[in-house]
C-alpha cells in the first residue's frame, strides 16, 4: 500500500518530432505536477510553452496589483548529475509533490537515464506511473516493414570498435537462432564507419536506416548495407538514426 503523503513518479513520454504527437495525459500531468525533471531545461521549456497554457496570477503591491506568469519548476536530471539528484527527488516525492520525468524526446528511461530512479522509487515503495507516448523505436519498427512480432533494441552500439564490434558478432549470432528483427541507435558521424564494420560481419544484407522520424525531413531507407554505405559518404548525416535488419528476411528475400 502506498501512502497518501508520498507523490507520484511519472514517466512522461513527449513527441520525438512532431509537437501534435504530445497526448492529452501527458499535458495534463505536466500541467499539474509541482517538478518536471529534465534531460535539458532549456529544451523542455521550449517544449511546454508549446504545448501548455499560460498560466497567469494577480500579485497585489504597495502600489497597486501587477500579473505575473507562472514559472514552472524544472530539474535538470542527466547522467553526470544522476547520482546526486535520485535522493533530491525521492525527498520530494516522500514529502508529498509529484514529479514528472522527462526526456529531450520519446520515452524516458529508454537508452536515457532514469531507470536508476525508477528502481530507488520501487524500493522506497513510491508510486510509478507511465504517460506513454512516442517512442522512435517501435515509431521506426512499424515503418520498416519488418517482421514485428518478435524485436530486439540494443540502444546505442559501444564506442570503441573493438567493444562495438563483439557486440555486433554475438547478437549475429544470437538472432541466427531466435529470429528477431534487431533495432538500434546510431550517432550520425558514426554511422558510415558502423555500417561498414557491420557489413564485414553479416555480409551485404538489406538493412532499414530511419532519420528523423515525425520531422520534416523524415527519411525511411530500405536498401543493401552497401548502398547505404554509398549515399551516406556522398552526404553529411544529420539527424537521429536508427537502424534495423532482419537475418531471417534477408535469407527469404
Amino acid at each position: 500500500m502506498y501512502t497518501v503523503a508520498v507523490g507520484t513518479l511519472y514517466i512522461v513520454a513527449t513527441p520525438i518530432g512532431n509537437l501534435k504527437d504530445i497526448s492529452l495525459r501527458a499535458i495534463e500531468v505536466l500541467q499539474k505536477v509541482s517538478i518536471i525533471a529534465c534531460e535539458d531545461t532549456r529544451r523542455t521549456g521550449v517544449l511546454l510553452q508549446n504545448i501548455l497554457p499560460v498560466e497567469t496570477y494577480v500579485v497585489e503591491t504597495p502600489t497597486g496589483v501587477r500579473t505575473e506568469v507562472k514559472k514552472r519548476k524544472l530539474l535538470s536530471y542527466y547522467d553526470q548529475n544522476e547520482f546526486k539528484r535520485i535522493p533530491e527527488i525521492l525527498g520530494i516525492l516522500q514529502a508529498g509533490s509529484d514529479v514528472a520525468l522527462v526526456s529531450d524526446a520519446g520515452t524516458p528511461t529508454i537508452s536515457d537515464p532514469g531507470f536508476k530512479l525508477v528502481r530507488e522509487c520501487i524500493r522506497e515503495r513510491i508510486k510509478v506511473e507511465s504517460i506513454p507516448g512516442p517512442s522512435s523505436v517501435i515509431s521506426s519498427l512499424v515503418v520498416s516493414g519488418l517482421p514485428t512480432d518478435k524485436f530486439l533494441f540494443v540502444g546505442y552500439l559501444p564506442r570503441k570498435e573493438g567493444h562495438r564490434k563483439t557486440l555486433l558478432n554475438n547478437i549475429t549470432m544470437m538472432i541466427r537462432i531466435i529470429r528477431v528483427t534487431v533495432i538500434f541507435f546510431e550517432a550520425p558521424h558514426r554511422l558510415v564507419k558502423t555500417l561498414k564494420e557491420f557489413k564485414e560481419i553479416v555480409g551485404d544484407i538489406e538493412i532499414v536506416i530511419a532519420r528523423e522520424l515525425t520531422k520534416i525531413h523524415e527519411e525511411v531507407r530500405r536498401e543493401k548495407i552497401s548502398e547505404a554505405i554509398i549515399h551516406f559518404e556522398k552526404t553529411n548525416p544529420k539527424g537521429e538514426f536508427v537502424l534495423l535488419f532482419n537475418i531471417k528476411e534477408n535469407k527469404n528475400g
